[in-house]
């Protein structure tokens, strides 16, 4: 494609070659096994570092212990699959205690923090002088604004990189339930416009360049052609990576996103207090006729109250990774209905090549 758009992704002295990258998936769904790859082939890989420790036996005790150690080791590991390629990590502002997530994913030297689940006000403070470059996700104008105006003035910071995370996209969503259930009246081509613009004349103001990548709907190459033309700087692909050799998810949620029609993919409430995409299951269908109690709490998301809670997100999403998908919560991204096969990352980062390269 010789007028392809693309080009690669830079982010301060950082530089993807080919702009694309991986989103943050959990609970297990993105570890080191899916970043690594796609990292190693030119991409950014992101662990989620959501419930990142579930496999310890420990977990049921500790599991913010076993969470702040397994975000190194999963680091590491992504490490020895990417070699030089650029690894990051996905927290959740949501999670309970935010702060040290953050600190434990620095002191293990990741490139990126991508921040997302609200909005990161205290990010630039908790990095400080260090290294590891630093993304807000926001999915409209307004977000866009309030972090950028907020970091400047508090911290003297700006961002290394914007996330535009659009109605399409998977798991939690920035929107409204009623927005979600009108999503071509949004004319969300123009509010990235008016975000991509923000952003670029904050970051001439003080002589800065900010890549913005947009999120949400992103599965083939004519998706990222179109977010270039928007003036993204890349991409954020989530969804087609699930149904990888790669991904670390089992096989019986592969085959889920597989087997799943335009149908089957639903909007859902989640205990964190945001709308989700999710496929529909039996899970789905007993969460909406009442109230699964928890068994126990996992200590994973503020927002959480284990006594009105509809249903444990930590369990329903470990049950899904491990292959329990009839009583799990499978998020995915709208067009997971497209899957049809089990890919290699190779394969599918060569579809976004920059030209030339």
């Amino acid at each position: 494609m010789s007028d392809s758009l693309l080009k690669p992704l830079k982010i301060g002295d950082l530089t993807a070659k080919i702009p694309v990258v991986q989103g943050g998936m959990g609970v297990g769904i993105s570890l080191s096994g899916l970043a690594g790859a796609v990292a190693a082939q030119g991409g950014v890989g992101v662990i989620s570092t959501a419930q990142i420790g579930y496999k310890s036996e420990n977990f049921g005790r500790d599991p913010i212990g076993c969470n702040l150690r397994a975000i190194k080791e999963e680091i590491d590991k992504a490490r020895k699959i990417a070699g030089s390629g650029i690894i990051g990590v996905n927290i959740m502002v949501a999670t309970k205690r935010y702060e040290e997530y953050v600190k434990a994913a620095i002191a293990a030297g990741v490139d990126i923090i991508i921040s997302g689940a609200g909005l990161p006000m205290t990010l630039p403070e908790l990095v400080g002088k260090a290294k590891t470059k630093i993304a807000p996700i926001v999915s409209s104008l307004k977000s866009a604004q309030i972090i950028l105006k907020y970091w400047m003035k508090k911290y003297d910071r700006l961002p290394d990189m914007v996330v535009i995370e659009g109605p399409l996209a998977g798991g939690h969503l920035g929107f409204k339930g009623e927005q979600l259930s009108h999503i071509e009246e949004l004319n969300y081509d123009e509010e990235i416009r008016r975000i991509i613009g923000h952003v670029t004349e904050c970051a001439s103001e003080h002589g800065r360049e900010i890549p913005v990548v947009i999120a949400g709907g992103i599965y083939t190459r004519e998706d990222a052609e179109h977010a270039f033309s928007l003036g993204a700087s890349g991409v954020q692909v989530a969804t087609r990576f699930v149904t990888t050799y790669e991904c670390d998810a089992s096989e019986a949620y592969k085959q889920a996103y597989i087997d799943a029609s335009e149908e089957d993919i639903i909007i859902v409430k989640s205990p964190v207090g945001m709308p989700a995409r999710a496929i529909a299951n039996e899970f789905t269908r007993r969460t909406a006729e009442g109230r699964i109690p928890p068994r126990k709490c996992f200590d994973c998301i503020i927002t959480c109250n284990p006594a009105e809670t509809p249903y444990c997100i930590t369990q329903a999403l470990i049950n899904a990774v491990n292959g329990n998908v009839k009583d799990g919560l499978l998020f995915c991204g709208s067009n997971a209905c497209r899957a049809k096969k089990l890919e290699h990352v190779k394969d599918i980062m060569k579809e976004f090549e920059i030209d030339g390269e």
